[in-house]
């Protein structure tokens, strides 16, 4: 372990192979630090459109250096792969692994480019996973390469811990650095590329490659399993008269258990969580071992998701048919666009087959969603918090993004039908609620009515 370097800073010339979410920000934070980064991408149209200066995705302070690292021409896009690694001192892997029916990752997409990396390299290359993946993965990566390679390599394991909404100040102010590799001459190299992010003394864990595949996994893994506890603790607490609010202060006040992610929900979403716990089930399984408390952290968060919606049916006697539910929070959650496995699309859907119609806003994720239901008569997408709010029969919150925390009570009572409103993230005061004549169900706490 590093945590403070004096390590002379250089330039160098850095690949990124796929250029989502992990990519995009990784080669862009990479270049924002002086070095040359070219991104490659097999669509084209996607690597033309970035070319003109177009971003893919919404993430806040990404833009800016986009634009800047463009003009400065340190970021460069290309979708011919030999193009791209052409004298690359460092090849970073970014690229996806969705989960297969059985929830092991599926590593096509790695091993794949891995075997035409082989015969592109011309001299000693670093080639590093940023994807998320299984144990063993490294290895796996490290024999497709030697199977047509000529010059000595490196494969090196490096997660990413990037948060959507946070990613730009994750990766340039990073907690942490995970490096799993045994080659003292990568370890060398690597520690000079991270050195300008670590200036603060924040460490830097050199360990196995396997570890620190394991290392990511886990991480999420836990993380899913605080969330899922949280929610448990806030469904007991509707059942015992408790407030999870005054619960949830109790408990994090104490250092060993922390503030962070103890917020009650309708269940966590997104690219990571679900699909990193589903694979080290599989992982486990694979090994002949029957990892218990992640069944059980993957059965709260499927059940959780049910749990607004049960609410919403309850209170409209199990009969929705003709009802509008305006509907605020579309992305998993809020500072993205990203909506895989969004509890928003659950309730949508419910909504919707109880004969009911949905009125939706978000502010970034809304045409992402629109593209799943194109020519679905049952929901409609709001330019405004407000649109979405008219004539509807009961507000419905997913989402906890900033612009919903502040609200206007009066202009949300005159524009719905009923003052009603359930909130699947807590934004608002109970004393609030009850002041402002709303008829309030939220997670964890009493029922306004």
């Amino acid at each position: 372990m590093n945590s403070e370097y004096t390590i002379e800073c250089k330039n160098m010339r850095i690949t990124i192979v796929g250029t989502g979410y992990v990519g995009l920000v990784t080669g862009t934070c990479l270049s924002e630090n002086g070095n040359d980064v070219t991104c490659v991408d097999i669509d084209k149209t996607k690597i033309e459109h970035m070319r003109r200066g177009h971003i893919p995705i919404y993430e806040p302070g990404l833009e800016e250096l986009f634009h800047r690292n463009i003009k400065a021409g340190r970021l460069n896009f290309t979708a011919n792969l030999a193009e791209a690694v052409d004298d690359s001192e460092i090849i970073f892997l970014a690229l996806p692994t969705p989960p297969n029916e059985d929830g092991s990752a599926d590593l096509s997409y790695i091993l794949t480019v891995a075997k035409e990396l082989g015969p592109l390299i011309k001299k000693y290359t670093i080639v590093i996973n940023k994807s998320t993946v299984p144990v063993g993965t490294a290895e796996k990566v490290h024999e497709a390469i030697a199977s047509k390679a000529s010059v000595d390599f490196d494969v090196v394991s490096n997660p990413e811990f990037l948060r959507e909404g946070f990613a730009v100040e994750d990766f340039m102010k990073p907690e942490r650095v995970v490096i799993g590799t045994e080659s003292k001459k990568a370890r060398d190299i690597l520690s000079t590329l991270y050195a300008p992010f670590v200036r603060q003394g924040n460490p830097v864990y050199f360990m196995s490659a396997r570890s620190s595949e394991m290392t990511k996994y886990a991480a999420n893994a836990f993380l899913a399993t605080k969330i899922s506890f949280m929610n448990e603790i806030a469904n007991l607490c509707e059942l015992t008269g408790a407030d999870v609010d005054s619960v949830r202060l109790g408990i994090g006040s104490d250092s060993r258990i922390g503030k962070r992610f103890l917020f009650p929900g309708i269940g966590y979403g997104g690219s990571c969580f679900p699909k990193d716990v589903r694979a080290l089930q599989n992982t486990a399984a694979v090994h002949d071992y029957e990892f218990q408390l992640l069944e059980s952290v993957t059965n709260v968060n499927d059940n959780q998701k049910q749990v607004l919606y049960k609410k919403i049916h309850k209170y409209f006697k199990n009969d929705m048919k003709g009802k509008t539910v305006a509907l605020w929070g579309l992305a998993f959650k809020p500072d993205t666009d990203d909506i895989r496995e969004a509890p928003s699309l659950y309730l949508i859907d419910k909504i919707i087959k109880s004969g009911a119609s949905v009125a939706a806003y978000d502010p970034e994720a809304s045409d992402n969603v629109a593209k799943l239901y194109k020519g679905n008569k049952n929901i409609s997408f709001s330019e405004t918090k407000e649109e979405a709010l008219r004539n509807a029969d009961a507000l419905v919150i997913a989402t906890e993004w900033s612009e919903f925390r502040t609200a206007n009570f009066n202009k949300i009572k005159q524009l719905l039908k009923s003052p009603v409103i359930f909130d699947g993230r807590n934004l608002y005061e109970l004393r609030e609620m009850h002041k402002n004549g709303f008829y309030y169900e939220s997670i964890g706490r009493e029922i306004i009515k």
